[in-house]
């Protein structure tokens, strides 16, 4: 009886009342957008996505459509086109591909409204393969390590892509559910939410699976506008929380979100026992 009395008393400063709030969004600015664009070394289409902040968690957020987008340089100059029309994707010509040494600005002209942002590309980075192994309980398997969360003068963004749709078994299984992305950042600042940031769900998949690794090169603005978008997003409920705060950008005036230029190195491989 005293063990029963000793754990309860131990385990009432870790309880708390849950009260039920409202988020309610009011003032800024009229017309503010989100945009959500990078260009990358890689010769395709690349999508400037510009939508209408929402001011509910579960909102469907509005593009901004019937935009003139336009992507330039000292020498060159791309205009976007709206695809599909009345979608807020904005899409440059399947030639196009950012190079080092150059400053690209985004305008965007939307109504009465002006939005621009500058962004450079920094050098991209060779990488070792990621490590996987298997689950504890099943025949599946889940990443291991991907790279160091820090690097004061090489941060990334990495994007893993796994893919079993042509696993023998699964091949008449919902292609959707055959798929995952997952991302993973290298930052030049350490956290202490970022260290004991809340458990994320682990991924499964089966021997077979190929595994595609892009690294994405991030320029410091970039890499800080990720470290704040994730101080706001997956970093928030562990142990130590931070205040809600604006997320920087590059954008002016009346615009959030950021446009980034990335150089993108990649590898793939096929999991093995």
């Amino acid at each position: 009886m005293k063990k029963i009395l000793l754990y309860l008393l131990m385990m009432m400063p870790l309880t708390a009342c849950v009260k039920q709030v409202s988020w309610d969004v009011t003032g800024g600015p009229q017309n503010l957008i989100a945009v959500d664009g990078i260009l990358t070394s890689e010769r395709k289409t690349h999508t400037i996505v510009i939508n209408h902040p929402v001011s509910g968690l579960n909102d469907t957020a509005m593009p901004v459509s019937g935009a003139t987008v336009i992507i330039h340089t000292t020498d060159s100059t791309w205009n976007l086109s709206e695809k599909p029309v009345g979608s807020g994707r904005y899409q440059t010509p399947s030639t196009f591909a950012a190079l080092l040494n150059k400053t690209y600005s985004l305008n965007i002209y939307s109504g009465s409204s002006v939005y621009s942002a500058k962004a450079e590309m920094v050098t991209g980075a060779t990488f070792s393969q990621l490590t996987y192994a298997q689950n504890e309980k099943d025949n599946l398997f889940h990443i291991e390590y991907v790279a160091s969360a820090f690097s004061s003068s090489q941060p990334a963004m990495w994007e893993i892509l796994l893919d079993w749709t042509r696993v023998p078994g699964y091949e008449h299984a919902d292609p959707a559910k055959c798929k995952a992305r997952l991302l993973f950042y290298t930052l030049p600042t350490l956290d202490v939410s970022e260290i004991f940031a809340p458990v994320m769900e682990q991924t499964s998949f089966p021997r077979g699976t190929t595994v595609t690794e892009r690294r994405y090169s991030l320029a410091p603005p970039h890499a800080e506008f990720v470290r704040e978008m994730l101080l706001e997003t997956s970093w928030q409920g562990g142990l130590f929380p931070t205040a809600a705060a604006n997320v920087s950008t590059n954008l002016s005036s009346g615009a959030v979100g950021f446009f980034g230029v990335c150089s993108v190195n990649e590898l793939s491989i096929q999991v093995a026992k």
